[in-house]
């Protein structure tokens, strides 16, 4: 079993044995039926099992996915258009954080411990929704990542992204 540890002081940001804080959640989405409107939501529940509860269909590896909204709206310039960012179908959106620095890493997303597996790879689904998109979400990760479920947890808005650090 992990432990989760606190973060409150500057001190124990820099602890080796703590964790980092390096981002912040600013909604959250879920994709009820396959091809459907995605449905903005107040909180998120995660599980091993079942990924996203509500969401429709996940993989054993890809059960959660982070959009950061920088990279959204960097995405969005370049094709000179604004979207809204569910237009990407992603669960979670972040910001100030370095999504793909946590590749094969573990983080705590709210109250979950997630590990990203990787760079969400754009779709056609992104030229429906704008002819261009598909092609501006492959530049620098704008797509975002994906990630499993190591430990069940609840996600909400201002919910903090956090790095586990060890000394090991």
């Amino acid at each position: 079993m992990t432990t989760r540890m606190q973060v409150t002081s500057a001190f124990e940001l820099n602890d080796p044995r703590g964790v980092w804080v390096q981002g912040t959640v600013l909604a959250l989405a879920l994709r009820p039926e396959k091809g459907g409107a995605m449905a903005l939501a107040e909180s998120i529940s995660l599980t091993p099992e079942n990924g996203v509860i509500g969401d429709h269909g996940t993989s054993k590896n890809r059960q959660v996915t982070l959009l950061d909204e920088a990279n959204w709206i960097a995405a969005c310039e370049e094709i000179s258009t604004q979207l809204p960012w569910t237009a990407r179908r992603a669960n979670i959106l972040v910001q100030g954080i370095d999504l793909p620095k946590l590749v094969e890493q573990r983080v705590w997303v709210g109250t979950a411990l997630v590990e990203v597996i990787g760079e969400v790879d754009p779709c056609y689904v992104m030229d429906a929704a704008q002819n261009g998109l598909k092609d501006a979400l492959k530049t620098d990760w704008r797509g975002g990542v994906y990630a499993r479920v190591i430990e069940s947890g609840v996600v909400a808005p201002d919910d903090k992204i956090s790095q586990i650090h060890s000394s090991q």
